[in-house]
């Protein structure tokens, strides 16, 4: 049984929440550490009750940081998905929302030093494969400053921007070599450019794209139909079995009905955002600027994706064409805020009476 109570911070992050965690106040073996934090967010229990979680998917997130080995980075940060209803704790994708309070969390943490009205965290992201991100963080008088005036699609309330920029690399963004295939009996545009996702259109599945997400969460039908295209789609990808996993997504596209480029509705992966992952909408947004995909539409290098809750600006700058299109560079404004900071004690890993 924990007697001392552990260090943390809760943060909205984009639009998720979370609770982040210094890498040296946790157990070192990843068992005993996802033990632990079974425990913390109150899993397994679809409500959470008896834990931190929120007891829904995107407010059930872990975020893990420490300072980086590597000379291209300051600090490190993994990722850990917490399911609310069953003892599972996945490191399989990242999260692209709770990025967003890793800069703020680093400088609050003294991991980094503020340099000015703004400071550049580097960030080296850890799962499933290392890549890298950097996050501009508001810091006049050399504090993380959390109020401002950006309103970002998904939260009701305004807070400080934080630019995030992802560098690209010369991997092509299409894992099955093709603009379209077909699996699960669908045309498909397969996608990772940030996070494995699958795109198809609305049509295609008797919809018209712009359904709510309680809509969507109880098609029965549906539901079997995206989770046997997911699966197609995971061997397609060269992920593997992904019966157990978070990963990939699937992104239902269909035309903008507001100010966007596109509309879409996500499953991650069984029930249905509220707004979208942000490493998920950089891969939608590249498939989108991509000619010959299921949501190819011409136009520059800005992406507004439509959601249930807004519209979220991308940027992405692409390479080569077709096939062989690989992403140079991406760009999104996110802001965060925290929520509180101090000690939490989890519930006894002993077994209830």
């Amino acid at each position: 049984m924990t007697v001392d109570g552990i260090p943390c911070m809760q943060m909205r992050g984009g639009s998720s929440k979370g609770v982040y965690f210094l890498a040296s106040d946790l157990p070192t073996d990843p068992g005993e550490r996802d033990d632990l934090l079974l425990r913390i967010m109150g899993s397994p229990d679809e409500r959470q009750i008896d834990g931190l979680g929120g007891g829904h998917p995107l407010t059930s997130k872990v975020a893990v940081i420490s300072r980086s080995g590597d000379e291209r980075a300051d600090v490190e940060y993994l990722f850990l998905q917490v399911v609310p209803d069953r003892a599972v704790v996945t490191d399989a994708q990242t999260c692209g929302n709770l990025l967003a309070g890793v800069g703020p969390f680093a400088i609050e943490r003294g991991l980094v030093s503020t340099g000015g009205d703004t400071t550049t965290v580097r960030i080296r992201i850890m799962n499933p494969s290392v890549s890298f991100a950097e996050a501009l963080v508001q810091t006049p008088d050399g504090r993380v400053r959390y109020d401002g005036d950006t309103i970002m699609a998904g939260t009701p309330f305004p807070a400080a921007p934080i630019e995030i920029t992802f560098p690209g690399d010369d991997r092509p963004i299409l894992p099955t070599g093709r603009l379209v295939d077909r699996l699960a009996g669908l045309d498909v545009t397969c996608v990772h450019a940030g996070m494995p996702v699958v795109l198809v259109r609305a049509r295609d599945l008797g919809l018209e794209g712009d359904e709510s997400p309680q809509d969507l969460e109880t098609n029965a039908g549906l539901r079997d139909t995206i989770e046997r295209l997911r699966l197609a789609a995971g061997s397609a990808m060269g992920l593997g079995e992904v019966r157990d996993t978070t990963v990939p997504k699937i992104t239902i596209v269909s035309p903008p009905r507001r100010d966007g480029t596109v509309t879409t509705r996500t499953f991650i992966p069984h029930r249905v955002h509220a707004a979208i992952g942000v490493l998920g909408a950089v891969s939608v947004a590249t498939a989108v600027r991509t000619g010959g995909t299921v949501a190819y539409q011409p136009g520059g290098p800005l992406v507004g994706i439509e959601h249930p809750t807004g519209t979220l600006q991308v940027r992405v700058t692409l390479d080569g064409t077709a096939a062989q299109t690989t992403l140079s560079a991406s760009s999104i404004v996110r802001t965060a805020r925290k929520l509180s900071d101090g000690l939490v004690w989890p519930r006894s890993g002993e077994a209830a009476a």
